[in-house]
């Protein structure tokens, strides 16, 4: 991987096994020297699992076939395999086969079904995936695996990061304990619905994949799709959670809603939001981590779209960037994003000093201090629309000449 990210941990996370999960990786060659780039994880039988995935009209093959075998078995998984270098998009019939034959070579590994194993891809888009030396490497990921390998693991589905992205969390069900651990990727390509990212959750909680599912999309829009770094969405983005069952709360909880599942949710989302926030960490060629969190808007849904639409800009991100604290360039934002805000009753602040109010600026406002806050490295841009209760927050990063330099050399 290049040069860390300045806004990356010091180091990657302790995360906690799950029980029922499996772990591995190994360095296929497929793009990088010297690094994993194939992970296996095998999943005991029985484990229900949900999935989120992009909503591009060019999805790849891997997503294609996600939600293919999520609809045929219910919600049943017993192996996740994903590459990293290849995003197998937009590659045609070759996709399709190149998907079918991974998830048959590691059926017969694990010893399921081929539609119960799940694949994801990243990287390149329209290169075909070689997947001829795919059995060789999952068989030796599979003689090897463990509960622990979660570094290798995060490192394998990366591309531009700069750094591994891991969490994990303990919450209770009924007196139980239930592990939820994670792993993700995203660097670039990222924005709400839900850029080019890969996201992996696993807990041993014993939950139907109906639940799963709710719990999972109501996270997702909470956490993945209120980052972004660029404002583009890629072909293969997609988030899986994994439920094993395993040693956690003796009887099937199918709703929800259910008052045992509170502090599973709870937890659910931290383990989210934090994967959520590294990624946006880890923008290609960022140095300022911003959270743009907007009040008085007319809805929640229109809260947010106003604080993508600041997160969003160009004209917002590159000030950021130069840590020059032209909040009218905020104004603008807002005023573009088509929902209704009161001029006149508008309040924005930068860090802790008001700025702007009743239509001009603050009569306390102090530009220097502004600026102070604009060379800090986390950036906290609140405004209050004025019109409703609606809120959101969302979480940006700043525009540097750096994300050039890494998107213009990222197939040469």
């Amino acid at each position: 991987m290049v040069k860390k990210s300045p806004l990356g941990p010091a180091q990657f996370p302790s995360l906690l096994p799950v029980p029922g999960v499996e772990i591995g990786a190994a360095a296929a060659g497929l793009r990088y020297e010297g690094r994993p780039d194939l992970m296996l994880a095998r999943l005991a039988e029985g484990t229900t699992t949900a999935g989120v995935f992009t909503r591009s009209k060019m999805p790849a093959a891997p997503v294609e076939w996600c939600k293919q075998c999520l609809a045929e078995n219910g919600g049943a998984a017993r192996a996740l395999v994903v590459n990293a270098g290849n995003a197998n998009a937009f590659t045609g019939k070759k996709g399709d086969k190149a998907t079918r034959k991974t998830a048959e070579a590691t059926a017969k590994i694990v010893g399921c079904a081929p539609n119960e194993v799940l694949v994801a891809s990243t990287g390149v888009i329209g290169e075909p995936l070689d997947v001829s030396t795919f059995p060789k490497y999952l068989k030796r990921i599979n003689n090897g695996l463990s509960g622990a390998m979660w570094h290798e693991v995060a490192v394998a589905i990366t591309t531009t990061d700069t750094f591994p992205k891991g969490c994990s969390r303990v919450a209770t069900i009924d007196g139980k304990t239930a592990v939820i651990s994670g792993v993700a990727k995203g660097s670039g390509m990222i924005a709400p619905d839900m850029a080019t990212m890969l996201g992996f959750i696993f807990t041993n909680a014993l939950v139907s994949a109906n639940c799963l599912r709710a719990i999972l999309k109501s996270a997702t829009e909470a956490s993945f799709n209120c980052a972004t770094v660029d404002g583009d969405t890629s072909t293969n983005d997609t988030v899986l959670a994994f439920a094993t069952g395993k040693n956690a709360n003796k009887t099937m909880i199918d709703d929800p809603n259910d008052p045992r599942l509170a502090d599973f949710k709870t937890k659910f989302l931290g383990v989210a939001t934090s994967l959520a926030q590294q990624i946006v960490r880890d923008g290609e060629g960022a140095t300022k981590f911003v959270t743009v969190e907007v009040a008085g808007a007319e809805s929640p849904k229109a809260a947010k779209i106003i604080g993508l639409a600041v997160a969003n800009s160009p004209l917002v991100k590159t000030a950021i960037a130069g840590e020059d604290p032209n909040w009218g360039r905020i104004i603008m934002a807002v005023g573009k994003s088509g929902e209704r805000a009161s001029r006149d009753s508008l309040k924005l602040w930068i860090g802790d000093q008001l700025v702007a109010e009743n239509g001009i600026v603050s009569r306390n406002y102090v530009e220097e201090r502004a600026a102070v806050h604009m060379k800090e490295s986390d950036i906290d841009i609140r405004i209050d629309v004025g019109v409703g209760d609606g809120t959101a927050t969302v979480w940006t990063c700043d525009f540097t000449h750096g994300y050039i330099d890494i998107n213009a050399d990222y197939r040469s």
